[in-house]
């Protein structure tokens, strides 16, 4: 990591800082499940995967991954989420979370 002088717009030097990213070690997973929770200092998403998502009655999920975030991080997260969904969606339509108004019954009969 390193840090660059810059000029700041009131004449006063700022310290800005460079992140280098090094995503070598990161363990990727998937993930169809997601519950948030919160704490006043913490928001805590668990991410599992739901084997039969469109089973009724009781379903085991199998949380694989947790990621605890301050709220700050986690408020940076929702922007950059935000922004990639409605890139996605602009280029590709509507993304309907409701699968029962995806779902396309067979015509005739």
């Amino acid at each position: 990591m390193s840090e660059v002088q810059e000029e700041a717009k009131g004449g006063e030097n700022q310290q800005i800082q460079e992140v280098v990213v090094s995503d070598a070690n990161a363990n990727a997973g998937y993930a169809n499940f997601c519950r948030v929770s919160s704490t006043p200092e913490e928001l805590i998403l668990d991410l599992g995967l739901n084997p039969t998502p469109y089973a009724t009655g009781k379903v085991e999920v199998k949380v694989t991954h947790r990621i605890i975030l301050n709220h700050y991080t986690a408020k940076r997260l929702w922007h950059a989420l935000s922004m990639a969904l409605q890139r996605h969606e602009q280029a590709f339509g509507v993304l309907e979370t409701d699968v029962r108004k995806r779902v396309r019954l067979p015509q005739g009969g």
